[in-house]
């Protein structure tokens, strides 16, 4: 049986793929057990593992949540299993960039906003539409959201289902940038490799400090700041010796 999660490594940067292409990467239940794993693994590698790509194989990022799987009963192994493997993305210490093309509605918008920046091909397609089916949001689509796009965007999308492109995500400060279709997995890979030259031990403190930071008022994000940042690296005598060689 192929495997519902596809994951490549290459020099620091693990790219996971979900494969499910003839339906679109429509979020079902094993898909997920699939991307937990994976996502609990990585979790512990920080020493071989700097940065994540996470993508979908064939036309589409994923079309959302399978609509099959929830009409013939399919089952997580617990009530809020993908919500909680949305937060394990989120909670992972390395950065994680999605690259959207096509569709990416619903549950994979979900998806996209558990991922720290988030790489659009202009033929990407964006919309929220539980009201479509009388659905209403479990996997953190109101909390990740209006944090992404702002409060009236975020209601706009939600109330309205409509679709917005890649150019417009960019806009919406959904996306960091959008490429032509044929780039998209280049400007992921060049933007992860950016951050590969940079220290991993910075990589992990910028992204826990931002995360757990903004939990916070500004008085009280500060105190945070100074009170929890890691500090320095092991490495960073090394890394002044050669600045100045």
């Amino acid at each position: 049986m192929a495997h519902l999660v596809l994951r490549e490594d290459d020099d620091g940067l693990c790219t996971l793929t979900l494969n499910r292409p003839e339906s679109l990467n429509a979020l079902n239940p094993a898909l997920f057990v699939e991307l937990r794993d994976h996502i609990d693994a990585i979790a512990d590698q920080t020493d071989s593992v700097g940065c994540v790509i996470l993508c979908g194989n064939g036309r589409s990022f994923s079309a959302g949540n399978d609509l099959k799987a929830i009409r013939a009963g399919e089952q997580a192994p617990s009530p809020y299993y993908q919500a909680e493997t949305l937060e394990a993305i989120e909670g992972l210490p390395q950065p994680v960039i999605a690259a959207v093309q096509g569709h990416c509605y619903t549950g994979s918008l979900e998806l996209a906003l558990a991922c720290d920046l988030l790489v659009a091909a202009d033929d990407a397609r964006f919309a929220d539409t539980h009201g479509k089916w009388g659905m209403s949001p479990t996997w953190g689509m109101t909390q990740r959201l209006p944090r992404r796009v702002g409060l009236l965007n975020a209601r706009e999308m939600m109330f309205s289902g409509r679709v917005v492109g890649g150019e417009e995500a960019v806009t919406l400060g959904l996306a960091n940038r959008c490429v032509p279709r044929d780039r998209l997995m280049d400007a992921a890979r060049e933007m992860a490799r950016s951050f590969l030259e940079n220290s991993w031990f910075t990589l992990r403190a910028d992204k826990m400090l931002l995360n757990r930071g903004l939990n916070h008022g500004l008085d009280d994000g500060l105190r945070f700041e100074r009170e929890h940042s890691p500090g320095r690296e092991p490495g960073l005598a090394e890394r002044l010796d050669e600045f100045g060689t």
